[in-house]
């Protein structure tokens, strides 16, 4: 854990060494593909909007150097200049009315264009996420995972629902305000253009700097997800510990950290845009003295100087907002840079190219291991040349001390993970092989710790597989598991809520809901994983009476503890340093007097009834 307040492992990504990458535009343009129709559209109506916006200026000019001057020189009516006005007053009344209604339209189809991208690009994260193995996981935090799925892909929400189609106005304006002012008044113009160096330096500046502070956010970011979510996971160790104080103390680092990579982000911010302001202002107090000038001197009406003024104000706006935009960019950069490396994570246990289907002829529900090793890391070994089979109806059980490579073997057979060497065989056919869900549909797997979701009892059971797994026969598979008896009794029934990872059921009752789970998916193949070591006395005696009729007719992998559990077995395979050391059935390994023998004299003969069969082996440990 992190309470101490040591490092987090959040596998942060390395900073993108280019504000912007071709490659990466060119993948996130790959998403607006399906939408380019809505995409054109919304580029078309923020140019409509950005005209309207040009035009104004244009009406103000007329008015000022048409009816008012002419007034003004006594050379039109009062009257007449005055219905000239009003006139011009309602077609900028007009105009800003057509321009709010372009703007609702523009902004309507570009947020609504930039979900459904994110919906995609959200849906397609997540689900390549399920489809990498169990290791992958044990790599990667879970909380850095959610920061990719919720933060980063929300990180492209801006840049999809307005910045990619703002940055087109942005240009459009600049460009166009540049060629007229150029048009109004050269002289003047270049007045204007005189702090656009000092504005792209200030720009360059802001650039850097938000870009490095950027990165430091995201990181903290990361860390302060990946610390909730671990110390919100272990909360009853942190409480059975008493570390509340030192879990707060730890949070209050990370928190902290973050707030201050927030801080000094929010301080560029709060130094570009008042630096910015601030040559702008200058460009128009440069433009009222020289704008004064030339008036004086006949060369530039009053309704041009107002026009020149009205753009100089629109000019600084759009390197406000590109400069903002370029924020927006290099976040969008960072997090789909972070996003494509787990799209680009091929997963280790990938489906086969030509799935293979067992033929008519072949054993249902044959298991085989065939020179089985394993390593998690390199080549340290956990499972070593392990071979045994498991023939259809069988039930083998796996014993062994902690550590041996019991529950590696079942994560083998339901691919979770892969072999390093050697083969497991399901019906005759190497798993590798297999169509996963195919596999996984002839396979059940009832774990020690179990998960239950958030929602009802029935859905838990049946884990949305509503259509293929009837309410009867989910019920039905409850009452055979005994979990009918204490699911009754909730106020609901099989449709009472179920809190995230079954809070408010006790381990036992979790457990006889997974054998439920496990019954009600009917499957060739059983592998029960420890399954009965959390539970009480009373309750193992009810799983155990389950167990029975779980079994019947099908291949059982049961991998436990609990000797007590396995006594029945038909076979029972003991592991020892991921090595097979001994097999055979429970009277015949305690003969041998090895391996087995001394985990049921640790286990049991200290414990139960000396009885005629107890007795010569406490003798003999004597």
């Amino acid at each position: 854990m992190s309470g101490a307040g040591g490092p987090i492992d959040t596998h942060e990504d390395d900073p993108v060494s280019v504000p912007l990458d071709r490659a990466l535009v060119l993948r996130l343009v790959r998403y607006l593909k399906p939408y380019r129709g809505a995409f054109a559209l919304s580029v078309a109506l923020l140019l409509l909007v950005s005209s309207t916006i040009l035009v104004g200026p244009a009406i103000v000019k007329r008015a000022i150097d048409g009816p008012i001057r002419l007034y003004a020189e006594g050379e039109m009516a009062a009257d007449a200049a005055k219905s000239a006005v009003i006139a011009l007053s309602l077609v900028y009344v007009g105009l800003v009315l057509l321009q709010f209604g372009l703007r609702f339209a523009q902004s309507l189809v570009t947020v609504v264009t930039g979900q459904r991208v994110i919906r995609d690009v959200r849906r397609e994260v997540f689900g390549h996420l399920q489809k990498q193995p169990v290791g992958y996981f044990d790599t990667h935090p879970v909380g850095a995972l959610v920061s990719r799925v919720t933060g980063d892909v929300e990180s492209l929400s801006e840049i999809f629902s307005s910045g990619a189609v703002v940055v087109f106005e942005d240009v459009f304006t600049l460009v166009v305000i540049a060629v007229v002012l150029l048009v109004i008044d050269v002289p003047l113009a270049l007045v204007a253009f005189a702090m656009a160096p000092f504005v792209l330096v200030v720009s360059n500046v802001f650039r850097k700097r938000s870009r490095e502070a950027y990165r430091e956010v995201r990181k903290r970011y990361a860390r302060l997800n990946a610390f909730l979510n671990e110390h919100v996971s272990g909360i009853r160790v942190t409480k059975l510990f008493r570390q509340e104080e030192s879990a707060a103390a730890a949070f209050s680092r990370v928190n902290r950290a973050y707030v201050d990579s927030n801080i000094r982000s929010l301080l560029n911010f709060a130094l570009f845009f008042p630096a910015i302001d601030l040559l702008a202002w200058i460009s128009i107090g440069s433009i009222l003295w020289f704008g004064g000038r030339e008036i004086v001197a006949s060369r530039l009406t009053y309704g041009e100087f107002v026009q020149f003024w009205f753009y100089v104000k629109f000019f600084y706006e759009p390197i406000r907002e590109l400069s903002e935009k370029y924020n927006v960019l290099q976040a969008a950069m960072a997090a789909s840079e972070r996003i494509f490396r787990i799209l680009d994570t091929k997963p280790a246990v990938a489906p086969p190219k030509v799935p293979r289907v067992p033929g008519p002829s072949s054993p249902k529900g044959e298991l085989v291991f065939e020179s089985v090793w394993f390593a998690y890391r390199g080549e340290e070994w956990v499972l070593k040349d392990v071979s045994f089979r498991v023939a259809p109806g069988e039930m083998v059980a796996v014993v062994g001390a902690t550590g041996a490579g019991k529950s590696t073997l079942a994560s083998l057979v339901s691919r979770l993970r892969d072999v390093g060497r050697g083969r497991v065989l399901v019906d005759g056919i190497d798993v590798r092989e297999w169509d996963p869900k195919a596999l996984k549909s002839r396979i059940a797997v009832v774990l020690q710790d179990v998960f239950l979701f958030a929602g009802s009892v029935i859905d838990n059971i049946r884990l949305g597989e509503g259509d293929a797994i009837p309410r009867q026969r989910a019920e039905a598979a409850a009452r055979i598991v005994h979990a009918d008896r204490f699911v009754r009794r909730m106020e609901k029934g099989y449709d009472a809520e179920v809190h995230e990872r079954g809070a408010t059921l006790s381990a036992g009752e979790r457990q006889l809901l997974s054998f439920a789970r496990a019954l009600a998916f009917d499957p060739e193949i059983l592998i029960l994983d420890e399954a009965t070591s959390s539970v009480d006395t009373e309750t193992e005696a009810l799983i155990q009476d389950a167990t029975f009729k779980l079994l019947e007719g099908r291949t059982s992998l049961v991998i436990a503890h609990r000797l007590s559990t396995i006594k029945k077995a038909d076979r029972i395979v003991v592991l020892h340093h991921g090595e097979v050391r001994e097999s055979g059935r429970h009277e015949e390994l305690l003969k041998k007097r090895g391996i087995y023998r001394r985990l049921y004299e640790l286990q049991y003969v200290s414990r139960e009834p000396r009885t005629a069969a107890a007795e010569p082996l406490a003798r003999e440990g004597r």
